[in-house]
């Protein structure tokens, strides 16, 4: 016989409806959600209650992680800016297997520990697949595509189907990079493919100025770096429009999008892209924006028409820790007004729709097993400087 357990806080934020002051989360033995109820209900009299102070909340969702680079901790300096930052994870290629396996596990564990239960995970190769049929955390993978030049989009769309089927029965999909890194040959590929079989769509989108610089003029420090690369780009041409707005329209119309970073994305790109008749998400990664560019996207302009925003953590070359809350409370110091309702449901549901999860994760509602999390030393309905994260589920 199943075994129920009664969890209850100040607050609890089922996500999918209205807070609960003192309410009360059923549970089953598996993390299963039996009912939610008022902390006065008859139902939840008498029970044995396991009282918390803090806030109860539904598992994270990470929705841009890349457990490839878990191993340059510490590595990278700080806000030297995009350009500097890619150079230095190529220069720090050449690590030991074992090494990076070891990172990669400590840091699926910090993300467990940290009340983390699903993750999208950007991959250049099959190392992570052995640690991901056996964490506890689900993983979508992105196979990341990566190559300017026209002429090798075949071979490297090739390469990125047969990568995806190494990963087998997991859930894996076909991405590409970010606008600088891609041609137009290879995002068509991609586009079609997505025709024809469910694959999410990601990308990293508007993570530096130079970017948006690069596709208007073709001036700027991306010149720099293809020079660094030694590639010809003498064959691309100034768009006289940044590279959103350039790029946009060759993306897959049957796939939900995530646009990730958004750092130096402006109200003109937002409706822009609500023209089109994708289902489009925006990640936030607030802890590595600043790490790398030291700055943030323009939050309040999401705000407006209910744009869909999700986190991610990034890697920890481009960050201290990986935990969803962290990335919150960052939102929060710098936009204080901001509702915990509102970033709680970028954290769980809307991360749980993207990865297609929503019917099993993301909310606390009857019959999902969505883990649970407390948030501790809070106030009220708000996070405090002291707030910290217990897995309790």
């Amino acid at each position: 016989m199943s075994m129920l357990k009664y969890f209850t806080a100040d607050y609890v934020l089922p996500v999918s409806s209205a807070p609960l002051p003192k309410g009360v989360v059923v549970m089953n033995d598996i993390g299963e959600v039996i009912a939610l109820y008022p902390h006065n209900h008859a139902e939840v009299m008498g029970k044995p209650l396991q009282q918390f102070k803090g806030i109860l909340v539904p598992g994270f969702i990470n929705t841009h992680c890349h457990l490839e680079l878990a191993h340059l901790k510490g590595q990278l300096k700080k806000k030297t800016g995009l350009i500097e930052f890619i150079k230095g994870v190529v220069s720090l290629r050449d690590f030991d297997e074992a090494e990076i396996h070891a990172a990669m596990q400590k840091a699926d564990d910090e993300m467990y520990a940290n009340g983390i239960v699903a993750v999208g995970d950007i991959s250049n190769t099959m190392i992570s697949k052995s640690l991901k049929e056996k964490s506890k955390i689900f993983y979508h993978t992105f196979i990341e595509l990566i190559g300017i030049q026209p002429e090798r989009a075949k071979t490297i769309f090739d390469a990125g189907k047969e990568l995806k089927g190494a990963f087998g029965d997991q859930s894996v999909s076909i991405t590409p990079h970010a606008p600088y890194s891609v041609s137009k040959e290879l995002v068509r590929l991609i586009e079609h493919y997505c025709k024809h079989r469910p694959n999410l769509f990601s990308i990293h989108n508007q993570e530096s100025d130079e970017e948006n610089e690069f596709y208007r003029y073709k001036t700027g420090k991306f010149l720099d770096l293809f020079d660094f690369f030694k590639q010809d780009i003498s064959f691309l041409r100034p768009q006289a429009r940044n590279s959103l707005q350039h790029f946009f329209p060759s993306f897959p119309k049957n796939q939900r999008i995530l646009l990730v970073h958004n750092t130096y994305t402006s109200a003109k790109d937002l409706y822009f892209v609500k023209r089109f008749p994708q289902e489009v998400y925006w990640c936030f990664c607030p802890k590595a924006n600043l790490y790398i560019e030291n700055r943030l996207p323009k939050v309040d302009l999401f705000l407006q028409d209910h744009f869909k925003v999700t986190l991610g953590t990034d890697s920890y070359a481009s960050n201290d820790s990986l935990c969803i809350l962290s990335e919150i409370k960052t939102l929060h110091e710098h936009f204080p007004h901001l509702r915990l309702t509102d970033t709680i449901k970028w954290a769980t549901l809307n991360g749980a729709q993207y990865l297609g999860l929503d019917n099993c994760l993301g909310t606390l509602e009857k019959g999902k097993q969505p883990g649970l999390n407390l948030i501790m030393y809070t106030h009220e309905l708000s996070l405090t400087p002291s707030s910290t994260i217990k897995k309790l589920v």
